[in-house]
């Protein structure tokens, strides 16, 4: 007997076949379909910017509208931590200081840590609740603290900004949350984040906390890519309805340290996808480059369409980030019935579906239920799957990395999922655990599909093995 999780797997995949099949024309259905880059269709967003740089030379690796004005949102906190740091380390201000919230900062929109007017707290708890829960009422109790006002703080956040060379920036409050005064450059916030590692990194830790409790509830941080990406050690996100989603993020790797920040995102799932795409792509131009090779982040970007979510909207404004369900068929969100069904289910469900070539040719839509409290597949299941995949295609399999983590597999497997959609399309990916490891594997293939999408995907910088029946 099908269980219910089941049974809305199968619904979901075949409504999304459904109507994906409708909406191609003849030639589409018997073809595999050839699609833009995602980095293309991600950089055709209007409130889009990025920037990629070396954060020990700031050479510009990557850039796309990196001078345009956008509206920085939460990403505005590093600059009131900065602010923060540089009076920590002359002394004018200590961990343990008392901070009284006013009736204004009490009165900030989420996200906050809900402290009411007249209640304290230390400098250091504050600054691991703006970095971590991007609260907006301790933004403004810091910024009292420091300026004596949000309003004169905002000024010394500007003037700052100008000496550090923000040229483009202009802040007017110390949260992020929406004023159409407050701008901001992709290139200006990579600038901020740089000064922030090179001028205190004793203090750098606090954006790499991946949680923070107070009073008993914990908060995760809401940079998403803190251990799930390897390398990811900060820095800070934001949302507002005007600035879509912003990400500045940094990683190191064999002792190169890189930051990349993306400005008007469409959604979390997709901001996050495309700045790992562009670290991942960085990496590989700093370790090909020590190889001789002449290379280009934009040249390493030749991955496929972007997932495509379902989001819940946002609720807090300056850094709404969304928990919700994720759908993506062939590269493109479902349609609103297939939206609709996933109504019922998990919120920490995602399911991720694509189009994918069976038996003679015929492309049929499979989906992959990831859970965070679904079960790795044990060998037997394994197994079953293997000889489903086999009826299917094949029964080789290609392996694409080994994680001792769970989760971090479940990340990677969605993130190579759709990176190379193009040289996995006749297979099916999932997780095995085995020896103590989760294994990103993709199955389903012929000993030739499988050594075709090795040679390819290795080309572009990623390990890959393809493994016989």
């Amino acid at each position: 007997m099908q269980s219910p999780a089941r049974r809305l797997v199968l619904a979901i995949a075949a409504v999304a076949l459904s109507v994906t099949t409708l909406a191609q024309p003849a030639e589409a259905r018997t073809h595999h379909r050839a699609r833009a880059p995602s980095f293309l269709q991600f950089t055709s967003q209007p409130k889009y910017a990025a920037i990629v740089i070396d954060a020990k030379t700031g050479e510009v690796l990557y850039e796309q509208s990196p001078d345009a004005h956008r509206y920085p949102a939460s990403i505005t906190k590093i600059m009131t931590m900065y602010l923060a740091f540089e009076q920590l380390s002359t002394g004018r201000l200590s961990l343990n200081d008392a901070m009284v919230v006013s009736p204004h900062a009490a009165a900030m929109a989420p996200s906050k840590l809900g402290i009411r007017q007249g209640g304290t707290i230390s400098v250091g708890d504050a600054m691991s609740a703006i970095a971590v829960k991007s609260a907006n009422d301790m933004a403004v109790a810091m910024a009292e603290k420091m300026g004596g006002s949000e309003s004169h703080f905002a000024e010394m956040m500007t003037a700052k900004a100008k000496q550090l060379g923000m040229n483009n920036t202009q802040f007017v409050n110390a949260s992020g949350l929406p004023d159409n005064r407050q701008l901001s450059t992709a290139r200006d916030i990579s600038i901020l984040s740089r000064a922030v590692l090179r001028d205190y990194p004793q203090y750098y830790s606090y954006f790499s906390k991946r949680e923070f409790t107070w009073k008993g509830q914990t908060t995760r941080n809401h940079n998403h890519l803190l251990g799930q990406m390897p390398g990811v050690d900060g820095i800070k996100t934001g949302f507002t309805n005007a600035s879509g989603f912003n990400l500045a993020a940094s990683a190191v790797r064999d002792n190169r340290r890189l930051i990349a920040v993306v400005m008007g995102g469409s959604s979390t799932a997709a901001r996050d996808s495309h700045v790992v795409d562009l670290l991942e792509a960085g990496f590989t131009v700093m370790r090909r480059r020590e190889a001789g090779q002449q290379t280009t982040v934009a040249q390493n970007l030749r991955e496929p369409a972007p997932v495509g979510s379902v989001d819940r909207p946002p609720v807090e404004q300056g850094d709404g980030e969304q928990d919700g369900v994720h759908i993506v068929v062939d590269g493109k969100a479902p349609k609103a019935a297939v939206a609709k069904m996933t109504a019922k289910a998990a919120p920490a469900d995602q399911m991720f579906c694509k189009r994918v070539r069976g038996r003679h040719h015929k492309h049929v839509t499979k989906c992959v239920k990831l859970a965070a409290n679904d079960a790795v597949p044990g060998k037997a299941q394994a197994t079953a799957a293997a000889k489903t995949d086999a009826a299917a295609g094949g029964d080789w399999q290609v392996q694409l990395g080994a994680y001792k983590n769970s989760a971090l597999a479940r990340q990677q497997l969605a993130t190579l999922n759709t990176k190379f959609a193009r040289e996995l399309a006749a297979s099916q990916g999932r997780v095995e655990h085995a020896s103590g490891n989760y294994r990103v594997r993709f199955a389903g293939l012929s000993a030739d599909q499988a050594k075709d999408a090795c040679a390819s995907i290795k080309s572009q910088g990623q390990d890959c093995m393809a493994l016989r029946p």
